[in-house]
């Protein structure tokens, strides 16, 4: 007779085995298909986190399995020390979609984000004339591009640089949507990068004031300082654009992809960037094993081809429009709801804050029990983030069911 395994019994396997670096809500999830997920006991969930935007496409999309079974029977991995007949074909694809010159593929936002700012520096001293190891790289408060050691030097967020110190020199800190800041720090002629979240994700989803990253792009090429924009999060049709910075035209020097490059099928982060950029780096200077190999670009490829094709950018901003509107009326309902923000399908709602007490958590909560499954970012803020496949009749059920959640920990 075989034992039942519940979420119990998973839950345990975790909190036994694993480390402590994660405080994951209490469910235990077996399968994905579209905008759903199911735990192990069946029960179904709408997905409004999407891994943290990683899966725009969907869960286990049918076009992203195919290709993925198809190349894994095929070559997965030869590293880089050989030509592989995937990667060419996806460069020239993905660079030809964002009109970029030339990419360089790694695995994780994290190392991409790490990529970005090695070829930020290399390009200062090669063509801008820094003296050697004087470069520095001005970053936005709340940004957040990962966990190692380079991105948390770059934090504000106390949490995540306790005890993890000494930290890298040469990152330069200024209040974010701040452009007085931004020009007082670029009159520095040491300065050679300023790396930005268009719209501020794990921060709270917060959205600069219009005009600021084109404002932002025009004093940086005023400065000769490259723009970075780190798209790995509102990337690929998460706020209602192919790319973030379209909302106001804004081409970086250097543009971070990550996330749903793959459709969450597997780790697959870029940097792009025009020739005399990305050519500073040569042979031996930088690399990766995994980055570029043979499954991850057949998959990156098909990921950004059913992007296209199933006009998921288009409807990532009309269900925003309507997630919109209905988050607005409820929060016209309720003084504790202090806001209401974001682009496409990347939205937040704030609460007041109240005694101590995360009125954002509880609302977590209660929509996990009611069949939601949302995260809050930072004590008061649940982000809303549902692949952008998502239907009208399936986001007004979601969104009754938001309504429920909030007037039961409200009222």
């Amino acid at each position: 007779m075989s034992l039942v395994k519940d979420s119990s019994y998973y839950i345990q396997l975790e909190n036994t085995f694993g480390a402590s670096n994660y405080e994951p809500l209490p469910v235990v999830l077996d399968k994905g298909e579209r905008i759903y997920l199911y735990d192990v006991e069946g029960k179904r969930y709408f997905d409004f986190l999407s891994a943290y935007s990683a899966v725009n496409q969907g869960h286990c999309h049918p076009k992203l399995i195919q290709t993925l079974i198809e190349q894994s029977r095929k070559l997965t991995l030869t590293s880089r020390a050989f030509y592989n007949s995937q990667l060419g074909e996806y460069e020239e694809y993905i660079t030809k979609l964002l009109g970029y010159q030339r990419i360089l593929p790694m695995n994780t936002g994290v190392e991409a984000a790490e990529t970005a700012v090695k070829l930020c520096r290399k390009w200062g001293y090669k063509v801008k004339g820094i003296p050697e190891n004087q470069a520095k790289i001005v970053f936005a408060s709340g940004n957040f591009w990962g966990r190692s050691i380079g991105a948390i030097s770059a934090s504000t967020d106390p949490l995540s640089k306790r005890e993890f110190g000494p930290f890298v020199p040469g990152f330069e800190i200024i209040p974010f949507n701040d452009l007085e800041a931004l020009k007082k720090s670029l009159q520095d002629k040491s300065v050679a990068g300023f790396m930005v979240e268009p719209i501020q994700g794990e921060a709270g989803v917060i959205v600069p004031s219009e005009g600021y990253l084109a404002e932002c792009k025009r004093l940086c090429s005023k400065a000769n300082v490259l723009l970075i924009l780190d798209e790995v999060q509102t990337g690929l049709g998460r706020t209602g654009k192919l790319l973030a910075g379209d909302h106001e035209s804004v081409k970086p020097d250097i543009l971070v992809l990550g996330k749903a490059l793959s459709g969450g099928i597997l780790p697959v982060s870029a940097v792009l960037s025009s020739s005399e950029i990305m050519l500073t780096i040569r042979p031996g200077e930088h690399g990766s094993t995994y980055g570029g190999n043979p499954l991850a670009c057949a998959v990156a490829k098909s990921a950004l081809q059913v992007l296209v094709e199933e006009k998921m950018t288009e409807n990532s901003n009309e269900m925003g429009e309507i997630f919109r509107k209905r988050m607005n009326l409820l929060k016209s309902k309720y003084e504790d709801i202090e806001d209401v923000r974001g682009k496409g399908l990347l939205n937040a709602i704030q609460f007041k804050e109240k005694n101590e007490k995360s009125v954002a958590k509880d609302v977590c909560k209660k929509l996990l029990n009611l069949g939601v499954l949302a995260k809050t970012t930072h004590d008061h803020t649940i982000r809303f983030a549902p692949p952008l496949v998502i239907r009208i009749e399936e986001m007004n059920e979601a969104c009754d069911i938001i309504d429920q959640a909030v007037k039961f920990c409200l009222d």
